[in-house]
C-alpha cells in the first residue's frame, strides 16, 4: 500500500444490522476502531465473517490479498469492511441537479430523439429557456443532443418542433445503500453491495 493509500476510500462501513451506508479511508476507519465505534470483519469467505476489535485485529495475519499500513508495532491489515456498534439508520441520498446526476436520472439518452448519447454529444437543455425565465432545475431540465439543443434555441419544445419522452422531475429519495459502487472490486463488499443493473 502506498503512502497516500491511508486516505484513500477503500472500507465499506456497514450499520449495526450489517448494511453498507458508507465507503471510507483506512485512517477514518482505524479512528473508529480505536473509539470502539465499530469492529473489523474479517472475513475469510461468505461463511466465515467475524466481527473483531482493534485489539485482537492487530494480531491477524497479514495475507497476499490484504493491504497494510505500518505502525510502530509493524504492519498491520488494512480492513475491507467495518460493522458500526450502534449506528443503525440507513441515510437516505438525495440527489444534488448536477449533469452526472441528471444523466443517470435520464439513463444517457436524449430525452426528444431517445438515442443513447456519449458523453462529448450530451448537454443540459432548459424545456422552457432560461432567455424566457426557465430555471435550472430537476424540472425543467434534460438531456439532450447538443446538435438538437442547438436547434431548439431558445424555443420550448412545442415551437421547436420537438417532442419529451417523459416529463422531467426530481428523482425520488433512496437509501444510501443503492447508490453504494465497488469501483475498486473489492471482493468482500460483494456479499453487501447491491449488483449494478448491466
Amino acid at each position: 500500500m502506498n503512502i497516500n493509500s491511508i486516505h484513500e476510500k477503500c472500507v465499506l462501513v456497514l450499520n449495526r444490522q450489517w448494511q453498507a451506508i458508507s465507503i471510507i479511508s483506512p485512517a477514518d476507519a482505524f479512528a473508529h476502531l480505536a473509539t470502539d465505534n465499530a469492529n473489523a470483519l474479517d472475513i475469510e469467505n461468505s461463511e466465515r465473517m467475524q466481527p473483531t476489535p482493534l485489539s485482537d485485529w492487530m494480531k491477524l495475519p497479514i495475507r497476499p490479498r490484504d493491504r497494510k499500513i505500518g505502525t510502530s508495532n509493524g504492519a498491520i491489515r488494512v480492513p475491507t469492511v467495518i460493522v458500526l456498534r450502534d449506528f443503525s439508520k440507513v441515510p437516505i441520498f438525495r440527489p444534488k441537479f448536477c449533469i452526472k446526476n441528471l444523466w443517470m436520472r435520464d439513463g444517457g439518452r436524449c430525452q426528444y430523439s431517445g438515442r443513447v448519447l456519449r458523453p462529448s454529444e450530451a448537454s443540459i437543455d432548459h424545456v422552457i429557456p432560461q432567455s424566457r425565465g426557465g430555471a435550472t432545475s430537476w424540472e425543467n431540465c434534460v438531456l439532450a443532443e447538443r446538435r438538437l439543443n442547438s436547434d431548439k434555441g431558445d424555443r420550448t419544445p412545442d415551437e421547436a418542433g420537438l417532442k419529451l419522452i417523459k416529463r422531467p422531475i426530481t428523482p425520488p429519495p433512496v437509501p444510501i445503500t443503492l447508490t453504494l459502487k465497488n469501483h475498486l472490486n473489492i471482493p468482500d463488499w460483494e456479499h453487501f453491495l447491491i449488483p449494478s443493473a448491466a
